[in-house]
Order: C-alpha cells, then structure tokens, then sequence
C-alpha cells in the first residue's frame, strides 16, 4: 500500500539528510519526497510517498519521531486531503503539431509556458493519474525532458490529531511539547 507521510520540521541544515538517511539505512525506499519551508520561516514541511504495509508505516513513523527536529508526523493516507503534484515537460513541436498538443494541454488545464520552433514546455498541476494521464498523451509528440515534484499534500482539516483507528496518525515529539511548554512559561 502507499502511504503519504506529512513530517513538520525545524528548518534547520541537515534536516533533510538525517530524514532520508533514516529511510535508505532501514531499507525503505521513498517514491517521492518534496520539501519546503511553511508560512513560519523556522519550520519546513516535507510530504513523503513511501510503500509498504502498516507494520512498515509504524515503523517509518516511530523513527522520524526519534529524530531531534522532527516537530510532528502525520500520516495523510486515509484523511480527506488535498493532493497535488506539479509536471514540467518539453515536448518537441512543429508548426504541424503544436495545435494538437495545446488541445491536450487545454483538456488537462494545463498551460504552455515556452515555444520554441522545435519544443514546447507544459506545464500541468493535479493528482498523480492525472499528471500520469497527460504524459501518457504527450508521448506520441516526443518527449524531450520531464521533471515532477512527487506528491504534496495537506490534511482538510487543520487540528493536530490523535492516533486513532483507522483514522489518521499524528504525533507530536517530546521536542515539539518542550517548546511548546517553553513558549507558554516566557509568556
């Protein structure tokens, strides 16, 4: 089964080696991994897509709690959530061509976002079929490069969660409670 893994961070140096260090020494692979800063510059989040059974997940999220910048991890697999991922792809075009290709860009929402004689670059927001969907489409145009960015996602709901079951998974480090705790007594 996939699971999508949601993983708060302290936005420090290093934080994103520890986490991927911790999978590949486990032997779990990631199937994608995007990473960035949140509305407080200090934390990051990072959404992860990593297979395996619940046995694996509960491991995968014992030991990101174990790790001393981890704020909180969240599984988002069974939550409503919002899920996207991004796709960038050159495609090679003609004057011939380029009309067909922008019907299907515009069937996906799409946007084309470089022309040149030879290439066109789209460019495609959406779930993980649908971006799957649209490069299925393009190939038959020649496909010159393509970059994705893996699945990001966020929880409808906004509340920090508590282990459930079959619910989502939410726990917050002793790290992330000592803040929390210290923040409260300076004030």
């Amino acid at each position: 089964m996939t699971h999508i893994v949601s993983v708060l961070v302290e936005n420090h140096f290093g934080v994103l080696a520890r986490v991927s260090g911790l999978f590949s020494a486990r032997g779990f692979n990631i199937d994608s991994l995007a990473v960035g800063e949140t509305e407080d510059a200090s934390t990051s989040r990072m959404t992860i897509v990593v297979r395996g059974d619940e046995r694996v997940l509960d491991q995968i999220m014992k030991q990101l709690n174990k790790l001393v910048d981890v704020i909180r991890v969240t599984d988002l697999t069974k939550d409503e959530k919002i899920e996207r991922e991004l796709l960038l792809i050159k495609v090679t075009s003609t004057a011939v061509n380029r009309n067909e290709i922008m019907q299907i860009v515009n069937t996906f929402r799409g946007k084309v976002v470089d022309v040149s004689p030879r290439s066109m670059v789209v460019e495609v927001t959406g779930s993980k079929s649908k971006v799957d969907a649209m490069l299925e489409l393009l190939r038959p145009f020649q496909i010159k490069e393509v970059v994705r960015t893996g699945t990001i996602a966020l929880a409808r709901q906004s509340e920090l969660k508590t282990p459930s079951k079959g619910g989502s998974k939410s726990v917050q480090t002793a790290g992330a409670r000592k803040k929390s705790v210290s923040k409260k007594k300076s004030k």
